[in-house]
Order: structure tokens, then C-alpha cells, then sequence
């Protein structure tokens, strides 16, 4: 229910503005409003188009925005009767807007109404866009090799030259020479092929070991075809609405049916552009959601549910060996890396597939160049204000529990 009104209240939060900036509206949006909303029709939350002339005093919507509770407690009959309408659910507060942020939304919603119907311009993530970085590790190890096989070469010319000087020297001489062994029969060239057959063997059975359980670019059939492209590209729908863990535990979690369903209560067809798998087979979307709906049980005709709904057996796409510890929310929150620096490019996937290798040398070399983001980083404040309280005597010394050591997430995420 939360949800719900956290949209209907959004919806109620984009006042258009004068002179605001809609580039940075659009941010806001995409972070915040583009799960539940869409300016030109319905989501889970009313469409955003002629918001501003829903609320008769502008001031009103401002304070609507920051703190629904307490404009419903004024009595005001617009907001308790949106209150109503939404089944009683209260939109969540917004305290850190300020009023320059919600002007700056409504300059957004304004362009977009303006557009009549185009959608959101642009289609970057709300998690926002990242470049991959590239692991040059595989080429590196080819140039290695092609270096090793050609000082091969160059050792055999630099022999078989030697071989023919020390002919040349004995006959000047007048020294009987032997008759040459044959190429094939000769120990030398026996043993070096040998050492250049091993020294190649070596390497591709340790490339091929280092590679067990390597999944690049793996894009198992989904049971439902679902396209990011669409949700988090086109509609713009933040990667944290749906993976909610990835901020607040070791795993961003596959969501709950009933995360879809927030929104597709009220869109049951797709009339976007068509959709085709990486296979070149055009898929029908609407007949792709009539699954989702046969497995949550609702009936989009009667507008309820019917029957008891089954879990959805996707398929996961990453996965790391047992022994690996990884974990989102300390490199989503402290730090600050974007979904798409190991997802690639997720906004632009119809059909997801692993982008990067995932290997210990690409988290390496990750770590190696990453430069830690100590500005605004709550993370690293804890430890900064501790530091400062031990050189104040404020404290002597700096307990577990001190550092977030009795936070039920530590053990049971």
C-alpha cells in the first residue's frame, strides 16, 4: 500500500515551474516518480499530464510533496479524496526535496506534456549510465603469446645460421664435417619442439582451467520474456524499484511477483515497439504478460485475483563460485558504482545476458583503478567521526557495535 500512494503522492509532487531546469527534473524523475508514473497515462499512480491544475494552491502540493500526512490532517478536500480513491494509502514523505527540486520536476512533466505522448526523452537508467570498464587481460595473454612463438622462430633461424658458420669455419680449415642429421632427427630440434609443444599445452590448459565456471555473455530462455530495455530504458524505471536489495544487502534479489504488479494491475497489453529475441523471433508482449497474470492468478478482466498464485522460476544469468564473497550493497552504497559497470549497458538489453567475465583478475583491476568516494559517503564518515572522537578523548577506544556490529543486516541479510 505504500508503494501505491508513494505514486499517487509523486504524481501530486510536479508543480511546473518558471524558471526551473527540466534537464535536472528529469534526474529527479527517473530516481524517484518513473516506477509508478508515466506523464500521459495511468501506472500504478494517476497520469502526471495537468497535475498542476489538480491542486488549486501550488504551496499546498510543495507541502503534499514533502510530507503527505500532514496536509491530510489539514482537512483539505482534494488530498483526502485522493486519499480515498487510492484505498487509504498514504504517500511516503519527501523531506530532502526542496521547493527548487520540485520546480524543477514540474519543468520536466511541462516538456513532457508538451511532447503530447512521445514518453520520457531519453533512456537512461534511473540507476543512471555507466560505462563498462574493458579487461584487456585476453588480449594481453594473445600478445604474450604471439612475442613467445615468434622468439621461438627466431631461435631456430639463429641455430640453424650458427649450425652453418661452424660448416663454413671447419671447411675453411680443412676439417672433415659429418653429414648433417635430418631436421626430424635432430636432438636439438627434438627437445626444443618438445619444450615449445609443452609451453603451449601449459597455456591453454591453465587458460581453460582459469576459465571453469566462466559465463560471459550467457543468456539462458527466461520463462517470461521480459525486456529491460523496455522497463528500465523506455519507461525509465529505477534498477533499485525492483532490485531493491541491492542497496540494503549482499544480494539485489529477483522481485516479487507482486513488484510486477504494482504497475501491472493497470497495464495489461503492450502497445510499445515490437519486441524480438536474440534469435531474430518476434515475441508478443501482451501474450508474454498473460503469463505473469496466469501466475500470480489475476483476472485483468474482473480486476481481481481468482486463484493462488506460483513463483516464477527464473533463471539466474550471474553467478560467482561459492567461495567468492560479493556483496551489492557495499559497492552500490560506499561505493557508488553504477549497476551498468558490471551489468553493461542493462537499458539497452531485451534479453539479459552476462556482460563481463567476472573474474577475479576484472575485480582486480577494478579495484586497482577505482578511486574511493569519500565526499557524501556516510560510510566512511562513521569512521572519520570516530577517529576524531579518540584524538578529543571523547572516547578511548572503538567497540564492533560501534561500527553498525549489532545490525540484524550483518548476520541475517
Amino acid at each position: 500500500m505504500s508503494v501505491l500512494i508513494l505514486c499517487v503522492g509523486l504524481v501530486f509532487s510536479f508543480t511546473p515551474a518558471n524558471a526551473a531546469d527540466p534537464a535536472a527534473g528529469k534526474a529527479l524523475f527517473q530516481a524517484n516518480c518513473a516506477s509508478c508514473h508515466n506523464v500521459h497515462k495511468k501506472l500504478t499512480g494517476p497520469a502526471l499530464k495537468g497535475v498542476t491544475e489538480r491542486w488549486a494552491d501550488q504551496a499546498l502540493l510543495h507541502k503534499w510533496i514533502k510530507n503527505s500526512a500532514g496536509v491530510l490532517a489539514t482537512g483539505d478536500a482534494y488530498a483526502n479524496n485522493l486519499f480515498k480513491e487510492y484505498n487509504g494509502t498514504a504517500m511516503p514523505a519527501f523531506p530532502t526535496f526542496t521547493d527548487a527540486d520540485i520546480d524543477n520536476i514540474m519543468a520536466f512533466i511541462a516538456d513532457e506534456e508538451a511532447k503530447g505522448g512521445k514518453g520520457p526523452a531519453g533512456a537512461d537508467s534511473g540507476a543512471g549510465a555507466a560505462t563498462a570498464k574493458s579487461d584487456d587481460s585476453g588480449s594481453n595473454s594473445l600478445i604474450f603469446g604471439v612475442i613467445t612463438l615468434i622468439l621461438a622462430v627466431v631461435a631456430v633461424i639463429l641455430m640453424q645460421i650458427n649450425s652453418n658458420l661452424n660448416k663454413l669455419a671447419a671447411e675453411k680449415e680443412g676439417v672433415d664435417q659429418p653429414e648433417p642429421v635430418a631436421f626430424y632427427k635432430n636432438k636439438a630440434y627434438i627437445a626444443l619442439g618438445i619444450v615449445i609443444l609443452f609451453m603451449i599445452g601449459g597455456y591453454f590448459t591453465i587458460q581453460g582451467a582459469v576459465g571453469l565456471g566462466r559465463t560471459q555473455d550467457y543468456m539462458p530462455e527466461q520463462p517470461i520474456f521480459y525486456s529491460h530495455k523496455v522497463h528500465a530504458g523506455t519507461n525509465q524505471i529505477s534498477c533499485l524499484y525492483c532490485h531493491s536489495g541491492a542497496e540494503k544487502s549482499k544480494h539485489a534479489m529477483i522481485p516479487a511477483e507482486n513488484v510486477c504488479m504494482n504497475c501491472h494491475k493497470a497495464i495489461n497489453e503492450y502497445t510499445g515497439p515490437d519486441l524480438f529475441t536474440a534469435e531474430g523471433k518476434k515475441v508478443n508482449g501482451t501474450a508474454e504478460l498473460q503469463k505473469l497474470f496466469d501466475a500470480v492468478g489475476w483476472d485483468p478482466k474482473a480486476g481481481k485475483y481468482v486463484k493462488a498464485g506460483e513463483p516464477i522460476e527464473w533463471v539466474k544469468i550471474h553467478n560467482l563460485p561459492d567461495h567468492v564473497y560479493f556483496n551489492h550493497s557495499q559497492h552500490v552504497v560506499a561505493g557508488k558504482v553504477q549497476c551498468q559497470t558490471c551489468h553493461g549497458n542493462i537499458q539497452d538489453m531485451d534479453e539479459v545476458s552476462q556482460h563481463a567475465d567476472l573474474s577475479m583478475g576484472w575485480c582486480v583491476n577494478c579495484h586497482r583503478t577505482t578511486k574511493v568516494q569519500f565526499a557524501e559517503n556516510g560510510y566512511y564518515s562513521i569512521f572519520e567521526k570516530l577517529h576524531n572522537d579518540i584524538k578529543s578523548g571523547a572516547i578511548d577506544s572503538v567497540t564492533v557495535e560501534m561500527v553498525g556490529g549489532t545490525e540484524c543486516q550483518k548476520c541475517h541479510y
